[in-house]
């Protein structure tokens, strides 16, 4: 670290860099706490939408026990053709948010399938919805957790770092000017007294 020159100009500039790193702190501990309340939601949507996949089986197999009949070939009835994605700016954090999704249910004929179809059609779409909720959700919490984790690291710098060595090189700067401002004040009264001795 370069050598703090004790002067009035280095405790100007350190007097400014004080003031910007004390105003700045609080809006930079906001934006953690604003990502932090973020982080929780996104942590709770993504627990919820877990336990949403995890009894999807078990609903399908209530519902729809025909199922396990093997001899009936459901492959390909329902594809995702096209997902919907925007972002969302949240405190200077682009976070992934989940539109529109768009399916394509193939061709069937109701008197050659079973009646139950319909219904297992419109859960292959929850299934596949929550599926890709899902992805985006952990996308979105892991931008979440980066964010915080960065912004976290500064609002440290700024508490336990910066503000406390500017603090501490002003103390010095403060202490170094007042005696050499004590010293001029004794060599003055030294040299008055001297020119009246000789006087």
């Amino acid at each position: 670290m370069a050598r703090l020159p004790l002067n009035k100009t280095s405790l100007t500039r350190l007097t400014g860099q004080l003031r910007l790193y004390e105003e700045h702190l609080p809006s930079l501990d906001l934006k953690r706490r604003q990502l932090i309340q973020e982080r929780n939601s996104a942590r709770s949507t993504l627990q919820t939408l877990q336990e949403q996949s995890d009894t999807l089986p078990h609903r399908v197999a209530e519902e729809l026990p025909m199922l396990a009949i093997p001899r009936i070939d459901l492959t390909g009835l329902v594809r995702v053709t096209r997902v919907a994605l925007s972002e969302e700016n949240l405190v200077g954090v682009r976070l992934p948010v989940l539109g529109e999704i768009h399916y394509a249910v193939s061709n069937y004929t109701l008197m050659a399938t079973p009646h139950w179809i319909e219904q297992l059609v419109a859960l292959l779409k929850e299934a596949l919805s929550i599926r890709i909720s899902l992805q985006i959700a952990r996308e979105r919490l892991h931008c979440l957790e980066t964010a915080v984790r960065t912004t976290t690291q500064r609002v440290n710098l700024f508490e336990r770092v910066l503000i406390p060595q500017t603090r501490e090189a002003i103390r010095r700067i403060v202490i170094a000017l007042s005696d050499a401002e004590r010293a001029g004040v004794v060599r003055a009264k030294i040299a008055k007294s001297k020119r009246e001795a000789t006087a």
